[in-house]
């Protein structure tokens, strides 16, 4: 090797040294390596989201048609948020008025990987008049990710009079293509007390399990068509029976599913 050669090789290594000896500390100066005007990849940000999973119009084989809302909305960033959960139907019938079965605000913190706790109020009712049993109550539960990515909703109820509630939801989505699903979805009801005013009788009240086939047109918006079986059971059924209602039923819906 010349002697020019070992002196070039020499300076350019110098060069390096220095240069990455100034790296290090203006990075260190500025606590990570990014540039100083990125947001810092540990804050929590601000972000919503809202859906109408269900959206639908219910056609049962005994009772009334109704139009019927599962909807759900959040505001938070990825540990802390608050939630709006509504379900509810109008029945569709001259003087019939839309009821919430369910108006919640809550606040939800992550505890674990895709689990969230949370606890608040809600309210049961009717939306523009009170021709329907209103209450309200408290609330807390988890929702989050079981296994096998089943969509998990479940939720303790402490209601007027000492009235002790829990509900539970399930829900997992089957990719049969890029743009089409399958959704089957159950619910359950429990109480642990009785309360004939609000048709509630101990044990386990009521069963709805369903079947949805949903096409995706976009992300945001997919239509989708289904069918549903429900019954009640024990002492609920009973309460059912003496005012002359049916305690079991099925149904077609045909609705959309819509994000913002």
């Amino acid at each position: 090797m010349s002697i020019s050669q070992h002196s070039f090789r020499l300076a350019c290594v110098t060069v390096c040294l220095f240069s990455s000896a100034g790296a290090s500390q203006a990075f260190a100066q500025d606590g990570y390596d990014a540039p100083a005007s990125w947001p810092s990849p540990m804050a929590e940000h601000l972000q919503w989201s809202a859906v109408f999973d269900r959206l639908e119009y219910s056609l049962p084989d005994k009772g009334e048609d109704s139009l019927v809302w599962d909807f759900q909305a959040w505001y938070g960033g990825d540990t802390h948020r608050v939630y709006l959960k509504s379900e509810g139907e109008n029945v569709q019938g001259d003087g019939e008025e839309a009821e919430f079965e369910s108006l919640e605000l809550l606040y939800s913190r992550l505890v674990a990987d895709f689990w969230e706790f949370q606890v608040g109020a809600g309210y049961q009712g009717g939306v523009f008049n009170d021709d329907h049993d209103e209450g309200v109550y408290g609330v807390f539960g988890f929702q989050g990710t079981a296994p096998y990515r089943i969509e998990t909703d479940a939720a303790v109820q402490y209601r007027e009079e000492g009235i002790v509630t829990a509900s539970l939801e399930l829900e997992h989505d089957v990719r049969l293509t890029q743009r089409w699903y399958l959704q089957p979805r159950s619910e359950m009801v429990f109480a642990a007390n009785e309360s004939r005013q609000q048709g509630i009788g101990t044990g386990l009240n009521s069963v709805r399990i369903g079947l949805r086939a949903r096409y995706e047109i976009t992300r945001r918006v997919a239509p989708y068509v289904g069918m549903y079986w429900q019954r009640e059971y024990g002492e609920t059924a009973d309460m059912q029976r003496e005012e002359g209602e049916d305690v079991e039923d099925t149904a077609v819906v045909v609705g959309v599913r819509m994000m913002f």
